[in-house]
């Protein structure tokens, strides 16, 4: 293994149990998903911003946003809230689901926290539940993503496909 070398500066120290309280976050990522018993999603992965004075720098926070199974649709007051408070543009029409939840991406919001036990099938968990949502207190992100290049500006470029046909050769 000719140029492999470990860096023990670069190493995973684990992550504290977050706290119940209200924290500046950026959205990191958001996307579709579903269980392995087929209960579909859209679940929204934040950080907490390093870039401000408050505890649990650098973990992550998840919410998702639940399909109903009667109607097999989301409740449209969930994205709503989370776009209100995202800063999105109000009104705007997207030409897809996907359009919709990469707007989310790289926004900063502030959301309160709280952890709760909770039951399902015998089996007890504890969960961390966003439990409100508001704009952020401070719109100048200087947060520094982890394993990432250092930039100011969180908000990534789309992803490009190109299939076979579109290439040269």
């Amino acid at each position: 293994m000719a140029g492999f070398s470990l860096d023990f500066n670069e190493v995973f120290e684990g992550f504290e149990k977050i706290e119940d309280g209200t924290y500046e976050v950026i959205i990191e990522q958001v996307g579709e998903d579903a269980t392995p018993s087929g209960a579909e999603f859209t679940n929204f992965q934040m950080v907490i911003r390093n870039d401000l004075d408050q505890p649990f720098k650098n973990q992550k926070i998840w919410h998702r946003n639940w399909k109903a199974k009667a109607t097999n649709k989301y409740n449209m007051m969930m994205f709503n809230t989370i776009g209100k408070a995202a800063q999105l543009e109000n009104g705007k029409t997207y030409n897809s689901f996907e359009e919709l939840l990469n707007d989310y991406e790289g926004k900063p919001v502030q959301v309160f926290v709280q952890n709760e036990t909770s039951e399902h099938n015998g089996k007890t968990y504890e969960n961390l539940n966003v439990k409100s949502w508001k704009p952020t207190a401070f719109p100048n992100i200087q947060h520094q993503f982890k394993g990432k290049a250092n930039s100011s500006n969180t908000n990534q470029a789309p992803e490009v496909t190109i299939s076979d046909d579109e290439l040269p050769w």
